[in-house]
């Protein structure tokens, strides 16, 4: 037997933790990481996510405490997403663009704490609409170019307030373009474009929408501008005209249902690739985690592995400073 077995052990390579190290193909590290947060109105404002155990909606007067660790571990990208008052909202998202809104405010407050950090500012009517789509509606159809016309006006006024990157999560058609245009006739030449890209009509955003407390508002779906899940080809449509329109960097949401969406788009283009590991994921890790059906530290950091493995350069994830602390361990 010994006569006849292989030469080549695999098992040589994986004999010791240095060894692993030295040959591991990915690596997983702080840089790769951005923060989802939720902001709230209000003062004194820190309040938890019923569906999602950990994460918590904070008000501005205490956000400068709550993303100081971010900036402590090296967490280089805070996305902001703000929890608009329903008095607020109304058909056209026109709170989208005041000036003085909720991200904004927020924005310039953290960019006077930490001013290293890079903001990442949403694009898209959903948290400002009463009707909780992401754009204009129009006899029961969400209208594209008009709601463009808008997230020009939105993405303006991010940057205006010191949004390091405009993400628009739309999916309207021709809206990286126009608002690229847009950024850079105002003189914001460098503000950066993080296209979601390829974003599907997913069951994984309940608790996102929980946090934002719209999931009441939304009245049918999201489906003729978000992506059918069962699209591979057309993601790769979509990131190309991305990118010819100037996105300097995409996001491919969800994250771990959607690992080959990520691993075909690496394959076939060279753009950065950001991978957002979504509401709906880190709601069904943490209720096996509380569970005991899964080990804490362990599935935290090879689920956003994974997201390595796949081609990803980037993740986005509710579990941000947790991975952080594990890592500087």
């Amino acid at each position: 037997m010994i006569g006849n077995f292989p030469s080549t052990r695999m098992r040589r390579n994986r004999i010791n933790h240095t060894t692993r190290r030295l040959f591991s193909e990915n690596k997983l590290s702080v840089d790769d990481l951005i923060w989802p947060i939720f902001i709230v109105e209000g003062n004194n404002i820190e309040t938890e996510v019923s569906s999602m155990p950990g994460t918590k909606r904070v008000s501005i007067d205490r956000l400068g405490a709550y993303v100081e660790p971010a900036a402590r571990l090296g967490v280089p990208a805070v996305a902001l997403f703000p929890v608009t008052a329903k008095e607020k909202r109304d058909p056209t998202g026109s709170e989208s663009y005041n000036p003085d809104n909720l991200i904004c405010r927020a924005a310039r407050e953290l960019k006077n704490q930490f001013p290293d950090l890079l903001l990442i500012g949403d694009v898209a009517l959903d948290p400002y609409t009463s009707h909780g789509h992401d754009g204009i509606v129009k006899d029961g159809y969400v209208i594209n170019d008009e709601t463009v016309e808008v997230l020009v006006k939105q993405s303006i006024n991010q940057a205006l307030a010191g949004i390091d990157i405009i993400a628009p999560s739309d999916m309207m058609d021709g809206r990286i373009g126009t608002i690229r245009q847009a950024l850079d006739q105002y003189g914001f030449i460098n503000t950066q474009l993080m296209s979601y890209a390829a974003k599907y009509a997913s069951v994984y955003y309940g608790p996102f929408r929980d946090a934002l407390e719209s999931g009441g508002l939304l009245k049918g779906d999201k489906k003729t501008y978000q992506m059918d899940p069962a699209n591979r080809a057309e993601a790769l449509s979509e990131v190309e005209m991305d990118i010819k329109e100037g996105a300097d960097s995409i996001i491919i949401k969800p994250g771990m249902p959607y690992l080959d969406i990520i691993r075909s788009v690496r394959d076939k283009f060279d753009i950065p690739i950001v991978s957002y590991q979504v509401s709906g994921e880190y709601a069904m890790l943490m209720g096996a985690i509380q569970s005991g059906f899964l080990k804490h530290e362990e599935t935290i950091l090879e689920t956003l592995l994974c997201f390595k493995r796949a081609g990803a350069n980037a993740i986005m994830t509710y579990f941000a400073i947790e991975a952080a602390k594990i890592l500087q361990n």
